[in-house]
């Protein structure tokens, strides 16, 4: 009799053991769920707010976009640029004051500023001091050949910097060819964009380094 109980008393021993082993196994294989450290933040999508651009933002590029001013007040950054109808922007910038001059002897202005969608190639003015000074008051006082040459600079469609590259139709009628790829990129195989892909209210401009002329 006391052997049996004896062996009861062992066999529930060892039970008791078993399970607690089997427990501590489980507490040990067991997958906790891993705490995120403090102060690290989750990875969220970057946008640029409308209306705003800064040389490197938004697409913009070239070597020529740092020397447009920084002020984000001032009339000619591309924050303010944004926000204007193209030909008002171009005025506000100080290296198209020559182009601006020209649309505004050309009549173009409104006809830029109401239009939908348009793409500028905008000679800067270095660009205008390239062409002798005789042969640059003969264009600009002739109105019609103004005409002409500054709507050659004009696509009549917004062309972002991942499709520039290619032929567009201006307004002028005749095509341009852009070639080129990354942030280097030619116009007719003459002018280089220097500061491309900046946006205005109705459309794209890109600053180019020559004046563009249309096939006769």
């Amino acid at each position: 009799m006391y052997g049996k109980r004896k062996l009861t008393t062992v066999f529930a021993v060892a039970a008791f053991s078993l399970s607690l082993g089997l427990a501590a196994c489980g507490s040990e294989n067991a997958t906790t769920p891993t705490a995120q450290p403090t102060g690290v933040p989750t990875a969220v999508p970057t946008t640029v707010p409308t209306g705003t651009a800064t040389p490197g933002a938004a697409g913009v590029f070239g070597p020529g976009c740092g020397t447009l001013p920084t002020d984000p007040a001032n009339p000619g950054s591309l924050e303010m640029m944004a926000q204007q109808p193209v030909a008002t922007a171009a005025a506000a910038n100080p290296q198209l004051a020559t182009l601006t001059a020209a649309v505004q002897q050309a009549g173009l202005a409104d006809t830029l500023n109401s239009a939908e969608a348009v793409t500028v190639f905008a000679p800067v003015n270095e660009a205008f001091a390239k062409i002798p000074k005789e042969q640059l008051d003969q264009v600009l006082a002739n109105p019609e050949q103004l005409k002409k040459i500054l709507t050659y600079h004009v696509v009549g469609q917004k062309v972002a910097a991942d499709k520039i590259a290619g032929t567009h139709q201006t307004l002028e009628g005749q095509d341009i060819t852009v070639t080129g790829s990354g942030q280097d990129f030619k116009v007719n195989d003459t002018a280089t964009i220097i500061c491309g892909n900046i946006p205005t209210r109705n459309g794209v401009v890109y600053l180019v380094d020559g004046v563009l002329m249309p096939p006769s």
